[in-house]
């Protein structure tokens, strides 16, 4: 996959491996570079830099996307000897990317979920990998200064030391323990928690705070803290930054509540994401984030693709650079310039929008206007076709293990409407050339329960993986059929996450966003690529 941008000032640094920019309504730049990416996000730049008087607006941050060591028998009780021995190798890894990154100027640094110990453990085999946890709140310590203060601190130790020397802020992952007592009710009977871990330094190496994740996903070896963290931590470039790890990112607690600071316009995303095609790849729902709240996120992946684990970003509400590679055993740095504030989405529109023809139609359409209706037998009706909307047969399909209802999209041009429960899912389209391919427009409203108990409102146009109709909802990542269209739907929730992939795993940034009559829309035309995956994503969390 290849692409150019409209921006031709941002050049290739060198070349090897490729990762993606994503950049306004429709425009992205495919680069190759030698294990490391540096875009500008949200600024004009000319080669590397910019600006003087523009850098003050702006930080470098990094994400690592890492092909980690794994434990060759993690079901197997190890030594503490010989599980630093394995952790080491990591960290040495992680080690010089955060040197790599320092030579960019880069302010801060996220490192994946499970990255130095690895996964598949259970609660006994994983003990010797986990660290000591003071509470950074109760406590002050430097553990590269202070080495010797706690025992079983080696991990911590190694990673402050790498913030000192990389003078950056970091965030890593890692599993810790804390004893625990019999007055304890919840105290498990081995007499201690085990949690799974994001720490955060500061560039001076003292440990600024900690997050223990509270939405764990199978997850045999962790306990789920008593209460939830809700970690934020501030940095002299950026302010305050969020911070929780990988299925966090589907509840409320703690990632919506954590924007309930309205200061908060910078997350830090550790995860170990097996991607899920078509509404759950990972750089999708980052991407989507970023967009739904107006923050900046920072998502480092881990790199398995035999697992279906690769996608990482540095994503913006407007742009996004990403890495997603399921062919190479290699880890990934990108590195971005990314701005303090960052400027919404949602809600934004161009004077010309309502002169817009298909956007003007639109309107029409959620206004109620009986001409361009299905039966209308009105002749003046703005030229516009009136489509029979009882053409497109509905049917039922499995999308994400869920009954979805959908209706082929056939047509070179149309609006279709497609119900189930209280939600009803709109789309009104065009299409430069019929491909030789089906696609339906999707709607499902209830409680998803497989690998995780969740409810959602989705309104869907995906590409089918076949030409029949029990092929909608499969996995799928090339397309060649282009759109231009609205997609809406009468959401009962304000959490709603806008999904917008092409082919070869591309990510899009839509051209609007916001509501319209009650109705929440995505607009967008000019597609750089065949589109995959266009939908909107609820989450009614009070539901779950």
């Amino acid at each position: 996959m290849s692409g150019t941008g409209a921006n031709r000032r941002l050049q290739p640094i060198q070349n090897r491996f490729m990762v993606c920019i994503m950049s306004g309504a429709s425009s992205r730049l495919a680069f190759f570079l030698c294990g490391c990416y540096m875009v500008a996000l949200g600024v004009h730049a000319t080669e590397d830099h910019v600006a003087e008087d523009h850098e003050t607006d702006y930080y470098m941050a990094a994400v690592y996307e890492h092909q980690s060591i794994l434990s060759p028998n993690p079901l197997t009780l190890t030594s503490r000897k010989q599980a630093l021995e394995l952790m080491n190798q990591n960290l040495g890894i992680y080690e010089q990317q955060v040197m790599a990154a320092a030579q960019k100027g880069v302010q801060i640094i996220v490192f994946p979920e499970d990255g130095i110990h690895g996964f598949n453990f259970t609660r006994t085999s994983i003990y010797p990998f986990l660290d000591f946890m003071p509470s950074p709140k109760l406590v002050s310590w430097n553990p590269c200064l202070e080495p010797h203060r706690f025992n079983d601190t080696e991990v911590l130790q190694r990673l402050s030391c790498m913030a000192i020397r990389g003078d950056m802020f970091l965030v890593a992952n890692l599993g810790t323990k804390q004893p625990c007592h019999n007055s304890d009710l919840r105290c498990p009977s081995d007499g201690r928690y085990q949690f799974n871990t994001n720490v955060v330094f500061s560039n001076n190496g003292t440990l600024v705070d900690c997050y223990r994740k509270h939405n764990l996903y199978f997850e045999a070896a962790f306990d789920t803290p008593l209460h939830v963290d809700h970690t934020i931590f501030e940095t002299p470039f950026a302010g305050k930054f969020g911070v929780f790890t990988c299925f966090d990112i589907l509840f409320f607690d703690p990632a919506i509540r954590l924007l309930g600071d309205s200061e908060v316009k910078h997350i830090a995303f550790p995860a170990a994401w097996m991607n899920q095609l078509p509404l759950l790849a990972a750089i999708q729902i980052q991407s989507a984030f970023a967009m739904a709240f107006g923050v900046n996120f920072l998502a480092a992946n881990i790199h398995h693709p035999s697992l279906g684990m690769t996608g990482s970003g540095i994503h913006t509400p407007l742009k996004s650079v990403w890495h997603h590679d399921m062919e190479n055993l290699t880890g990934h740095l990108l590195i971005a310039q990314v701005a303090k504030n960052p400027q919404g989405l949602v809600g934004t529109q161009n004077a010309t929008d309502k002169k817009d023809p298909s956007h003007s139609k639109f309107l029409k359409i959620l206004a109620g206007d009986p001409y361009c209706e299905k039966d209308s037998q009105e002749v003046h009706c703005d030229g516009a076709t009136k489509w029979n909307m009882n053409a497109a047969p509905t049917f039922h399909s499995e999308m994400m293990y869920d009954n979805f209802t959908l209706v082929p999209v056939w047509e070179k041009e149309g609006h279709l409407r497609v119900c189930a429960k209280g939600l009803c899912c709109s789309l009104l389209y065009q299409r430069p050339a019929l491909s030789n391919e089906l696609y339906a427009l999707g709607v499902f409203d209830g409680l998803h329960t497989v690998h995780g108990t969740y409810y959602v409102q989705v309104c869907a146009l995906v590409k089918c993986g076949g030409l029949g109709f029990d092929t909608c909802g499969q996995e799928i990542t090339e397309a060649a059929g282009l759109f231009e269209f609205h997609l809406w739907g009468n959401f009962s929730t304000s959490y709603i996450f806008p999904l917008l992939l092409t082919s070869g795993m591309t990510l899009e940034t839509p051209d609007q966003l916001g509501w319209e009559n009650d109705h929440y829309f995505l607009r967008k035309s000019g597609l750089s690529s065949g589109l995959v995956t266009a939908a909107l994503y609820g989450r009614l969390y009070e539901r779950d």
